[in-house]
């Protein structure tokens, strides 16, 4: 089921002229970048499987494809979709949407980010355990950093 969602996603990447895409879904984070001749997968866990096999070596990518690589870890990481001011709650006097261990649902408000002064909800991307919030009230984030550690439900 996933590997047809990577399929999809490297056909996109091919066809574009975006040279690199990190996704997250069914609780493995997947990065594609976008380097000469090979398609391969970083393998940094036991449940690996390589989505392409290689025409050439490993060790240098060729001109043309992609290089596919998936991060495991103790949940999913929600990235900022944007650069911005971090906001636990909605109003300074308003606890925070979320706090450590908490359950959350797909689409369940997290944060709020600020960016050219609009209040943008970021949402849940999917069911889970809140494992780690990776930012403070107040703090400047930058586009694709790391906000919280979701695991999966």
């Amino acid at each position: 089921m996933w590997q047809d969602k990577l399929k999809e996603i490297i056909y996109i990447l091919e066809n574009s002229n975006v040279n690199e895409i990190e996704v997250s879904f069914w609780g493995r984070k997947f990065r594609v970048v976008k380097e000469p001749n090979i398609v391969t997968q970083d393998d940094s866990g036991p449940d690996v499987q390589a989505v392409d096999a290689p025409t050439e070596s490993k060790e240098t990518p060729g001109e043309g494809e992609s290089v596919l690589t998936e991060q495991s870890s103790k949940g999913e990481e929600l990235l900022s979709p944007m650069p911005g001011t971090y906001y636990a709650a909605a109003t300074p006097d308003d606890p925070p949407f979320i706090s450590k261990g908490d359950s959350v649902r797909e689409g369940q408000t997290l944060c709020i980010i600020e960016a050219m002064k609009i209040m943008n909800e970021i949402e849940s991307e999917c069911d889970g355990i809140v494992t780690e919030i990776m930012v403070e009230n107040g703090d400047p984030v930058e586009y694709n950093q790391p906000l919280f550690l979701i695991d999966p439900a």
